[in-house]
């Protein structure tokens, strides 16, 4: 049995401190009025205030463009009011987006976990039955972290903040694209399928582990025969809530923009981290002497796994990329131009973090035995792919108004404190081993 060490505990308990007090801090110093915001900028930016005020002219008047379809027009001091307006809203959004970022980055670890577990279960994989125990963990802090993401949705609806704008109805009343979505872009509805989604996905990760440790005590494979048949029908389950939770939680903080490809994309970038984490915390319990039957043959296939999602969600980023890009539609296309020219660093940069990288450390297939070279290349991944959700919210919810500060850092901390210490005390509350398991010599003898 798994023991969590105190080491562990202080240090998760030390980071959930930490990131709590930053955060506390910047919902207090965010403006609280126009001037504050038009100071705070000032102060910011005082060598190019000029054109700080440009870009967020520019995408005011974006917005007002729709206004003016419906025939709102609006005076030069209305227009300028409106401009200071969004100011205020950027920067009051942005702790709140460090926060939803940070908390949809860790959830979408152990959902990620959750879908590579049921595929192994319902394919009936012979080579990873020793690595249940560690994704039956990590799913641990779904639960949580699924209700974490519905808190915030509930205060937005409640406008204690701007993330979702077609939540606002002065929006929707001069918006004739949101107005056309808002039987499916409404607060009640949006929160009663979140509650659906979590429902579904956090009844299946309990059944499962259920099952899952009573076959450890049982004379016959009954428990693992109803894992497998929940596992199947959980997978059909997840792929079509996957991909209305991306649209809903993500997707719709642009809500005059759409991509046919936007679940798949998601779920790559979860999928991968996932693996990733799995493969990090594996190798974190061999070095302590844990998961002894686990060997360099199982790393090197969670190896492979994160090259080949890491190449598939490279290929889904430029299809979307590609096909936007080339149409060239104006009311698509604005979703890429604002990231390339707001965030150039993050947007290109991930794929560096999350193509480039992987492609380089793991194409050698003796690399993926090696333990510190998939820990080095996961560290990575993971960095990568928060900087991918990070350019999903941010460009929406704060504009051009970011950086990475004290917000960032504190939802970063104060989520891998929660994600560690709920994690760590589920791997330490069943044997790692599942010994039950029909496949678990198969697993043990499992050479590639």
């Amino acid at each position: 049995m798994y023991k969590v060490s105190k080491n562990i505990k202080i240090f998760s308990l030390t980071l959930m401190v930490i990131g709590a007090l930053g955060l506390g801090f910047s919902f207090y110093s965010a403006p609280k009025t126009i001037e504050q915001a038009k100071e705070m900028v000032a102060d910011s930016h005082s060598d190019d205030h000029q054109k700080v005020e440009s870009q967020i002219s520019e995408e005011t008047h974006a917005i007002d463009d729709s206004h003016s379809s419906s025939g709102a027009h609006n005076e030069e001091g209305a227009h300028s009011s409106s401009h200071d307006e969004h100011l205020l809203h950027y920067l009051q959004n942005r702790p709140w987006s460090a926060l939803y970022v940070a908390a949809l980055f860790f959830m979408f670890l152990s959902l990620g976990t959750l879908a590579f577990y049921a595929i192994q279960r319902a394919s009936q994989a012979g080579w990873s039955p020793l690595l249940f125990r560690v994704m039956e963990g990590i799913t641990a802090y779904l639960l949580p972290g699924t209700l974490i993401i519905l808190v915030i949705l509930i205060l937005s609806s409640l406008h204690l903040n701007h993330l979702f704008v077609w939540m606002d109805p002065e929006v929707v009343a001069h918006d004739k694209i949101i107005q056309g979505k808002v039987g499916y872009l409404n607060s009640p509805f949006l929160i009663a399928r979140a509650i659906f989604y979590i429902a579904g996905w956090n009844f299946y990760r309990y059944i499962s582990r259920k099952y899952s440790i009573a076959q450890d005590n049982s004379s016959d494979i009954s428990n693992h025969t109803k894992n497998f048949k929940w596992s199947a029908g959980f997978l059909a389950f997840f792929i079509v809530t996957e991909s209305m939770m991306s649209w809903d939680w993500i997707m719709s903080v642009d809500p005059h923009w759409f991509s046919t490809l936007f679940g798949w994309y998601v779920f790559a970038s979860m999928f991968v981290s996932g693996i990733t984490t799995i493969a990090l915390i594996t190798i974190y319990l061999k070095s302590k002497g844990y998961l002894e039957k686990v060997n360099h043959n199982h790393i090197h296939d969670l190896g492979k796994f994160m090259f080949g999602v890491s190449v598939f969600w490279t290929y889904l980023w430029f299809s979307q990329f590609m096909l936007i890009w080339y149409a060239n539609i104006p009311e698509e296309v604005t979703y890429f131009i604002t990231r390339i020219e707001d965030y150039n660093f993050p947007f290109f940069g991930m794929i560096v973090l999350n193509f480039i990288f992987p492609l380089l450390l793991l194409m050698n297939s003796d690399y993926k035995r090696v333990n510190w070279f998939i820990v080095m290349t996961g560290i990575i991944i993971l960095i990568g792919h928060y900087v991918d959700v990070f350019n999903m919210i941010m460009p929406a919810t704060v504009g051009d108004q970011w950086y990475f500060g004290i917000p960032e850092i504190s939802g970063i901390s104060f989520f891998a404190g929660l994600f560690i210490y709920v994690v760590f005390n589920s791997l330490a509350k069943a044997p790692l081993e599942p010994s039950g398991d029909p496949l678990i010599k198969e697993s043990e003898k499992f050479v590639y």
